[in-house]
C-alpha cells in the first residue's frame, strides 16, 4: 500500500475545527480511503478585535488506487 498526501486549506467562520472539517468534506467528494490528517497550521482574519474567519491547513493522507 503507498499513501500520498496533499495540502489543504479549508476555511469557515465558526472555527478552526470546522474549517478543517470543511477541507477534509470536500477531499472526501473526490478521493477515496483518506486514512488521516495532519494539521499544519491555523490562521485567521481579525477586525475590531474580533476573529472574523478562521483558516485551516492539513495535510491529507489517502491511500493511492491502482
Amino acid at each position: 500500500m503507498t499513501v500520498k498526501v496533499i495540502e489543504l486549506v479549508g476555511d469557515s467562520e465558526e472555527s478552526w475545527e470546522d474549517a478543517a472539517q470543511q477541507a477534509v468534506a470536500d477531499a472526501n467528494e473526490t478521493l477515496e480511503e483518506i486514512t488521516g490528517i495532519d494539521v499544519v497550521s491555523q490562521t485567521a482574519d481579525v477586525e475590531d478585535g474580533t476573529i472574523t474567519h478562521y483558516r485551516t491547513t492539513i495535510d491529507v493522507a489517502f491511500v493511492l488506487q491502482r
